[in-house]
């Protein structure tokens, strides 16, 4: 029996057709908001060297891609604080056409970048819809679904994300990786970007605001103390608990996410790298050498190869990419169900500390010792299944921990102040003279999932209890 509503109903039973309605369009726009982050992903080894006029191994590709990521979470973290007050303020349904249209937009634009500064502002503009279409979304499915469903719908929700990244990795396989488009082949990538918006004409005649922001709204005209998304009241009395743990958890999956989960599709990269390596001859680790001239022979050589076989060595990478986003997406769908089970803290303490483990598997000693492909494809489900399922677990508990005035300013705010700390990494690591390999990055940022079960202990447990008023 479900013990909040009494009923013996499985959590899809009497669901309506208008709360489906809400599920699908919240869902397609967080996959193609996600698509928008991801479509940079899929490009950055092509589109930061053709701005540079590089190769693709040259320090400075790293550099600018890691001020790109930090400029990406930056915007995500001011974008979701901003929309998130503002659709407690305005409505859900209004803001997340605000946010559509807003990532739609300078994704295109990021098709006519010239320069790699360009494309590390444009990166701040199109993730500041990105962070606020998750505080608008998310919110608004905790609250128009049905109590015994909402565990679920949130996980379902969240895990549409993985339609998003496959997109992208979709978009980088026959797209920015086919030889066809030429040089600009990645600009083509963004460009589709643009299509999103066409998705905000279904959101403004179909979705009406939920009954819960409707009364939260009428509370407010007649009492101040009501008055919706004051973001100060994230820091007085239960809320402070609430938004430290929030942000805490959301800080350690945003940064393991983009300093480790995402160099998932490194697995297969580096096989088919060194197999283009030794096809022609040349060593697939640099020898010692004698002096600046062999040095420069090496590398000469070195991309020669790479790029003769780089419509291979793409396919790999994409390869990895969609085996980690499918295991990613059953550990997304399914956070909800393991929630309803463990309670909110067992299922973040089991997928925090998995993690942990698979993190130093795939990549300290997987990748690290050439084991092959095989045992790389086997792992990357398992691998993608705890290091991004656990980012469900935001659209499920954060919005049960703030009252409908806050609900999206509180769930916004948690999960783009990860994105903050996440871009201070990355601009940490930008501003490095010899910045870690994606390897050796994710296994820095490994020891955080260990934190974030100490962090776990300290939150308050929501399971079986009604969204607060």
């Amino acid at each position: 029996m479900n013990e909040i509503t009494g009923s013996n109903k499985k959590w899809y039973e009497g669901v309506t057709r208008y709360q489906w309605l809400v599920l699908t369009i919240a869902s397609l726009g967080w996959m193609f908001d996600v698509f928008e982050g991801q479509i940079f992903v899929a490009s950055m080894r092509d589109a930061m060297p053709a701005l540079l006029g590089v190769g693709a191994d040259d320090p400075a590709v790293s550099r600018w891609n890691d001020w790109a990521f930090g400029s990406f979470l930056l915007g995500g973290a001011l974008g979701g604080v901003f929309f998130g007050v503002l659709s407690d303020r305005i409505g859900r349904s209004k803001t997340m056409i605000i946010t559509i249209l807003f990532y739609s937009l300078f994704t295109c634009v990021t098709a006519f970048a010239e320069a790699p500064w360009q494309m590390v502002v444009l990166r701040f503009l199109v993730a500041m819809g990105v962070g606020g279409e998750w505080a608008v979304a998310s919110a608004m499915v905790a609250e128009v679904m049905p109590a015994r469903s909402r565990p679920v719908m949130s996980s379902i929700f969240h895990a549409s994300s993985v339609g998003g990244t496959l997109m992208a990795a979709a978009a980088g396989a026959y797209i920015v990786g086919n030889p066809e488009l030429g040089e600009s082949a990645w600009r083509w990538g963004f460009a589709i970007g643009a299509a999103p918006a066409l998705l905000t004409l279904w959101v403004r005649w179909k979705l009406r605001e939920p009954e819960q922001w409707v009364k939260a709204r009428d509370r407010a005209l007649s009492d101040d103390s009501q008055k919706p998304g004051r973001i100060v009241e994230l820091f007085q009395g239960r809320n402070l608990r609430n938004t430290l743990v929030g942000v805490s958890l959301a800080s350690i999956g945003l940064v393991t996410f983009w300093g480790g989960h995402i160099y998932g599709k490194n697995a297969l990269l580096r096989e088919a790298q060194k197999e283009a390596l030794v096809a022609e001859s040349v060593a697939p680790v640099a020898p010692k050498f004698s002096g600046d001239a062999e040095k420069k022979a090496y590398k000469a050589s070195r991309q020669a190869a790479l790029e003769k076989h780089k419509e291979k060595i793409k396919g790999a990478e994409m390869l990895s990419m969609v085996l980690n986003t499918i295991g990613g997406g059953l550990g997304l769908v399914l956070f909800g169900w393991i929630s309803n089970r463990l309670g909110r803290k067992g299922a973040f303490i089991l997928y925090h500390a998995v993690a942990f483990v698979m993190m130093l598997l795939l990549f300290e000693v997987l990748i690290a010792n050439d084991v092959g492909t095989m045992w790389l494809a086997i792992t990357l489900p398992v691998f993608g299944f705890f290091t991004l399922g656990m980012h469900a677990g935001y659209a499920v508990y954060f919005p049960e921990l703030y009252p409908t005035r806050l609900r999206g300013t509180g769930a916004g705010f948690c999960f783009n102040m990860g994105r903050l700390a996440t871009a201070a990494a990355f601009f940490g690591f930008g501003a490095l003279q010899d910045p870690p390999t994606p390897e050796n990055k994710a296994v820095l940022l490994a020891p955080l999932y260990l934190v974030g079960v100490v962090i776990v202990l300290f939150a308050r447990e929501t399971r079986n209890q009604e969204l607060p008023e």
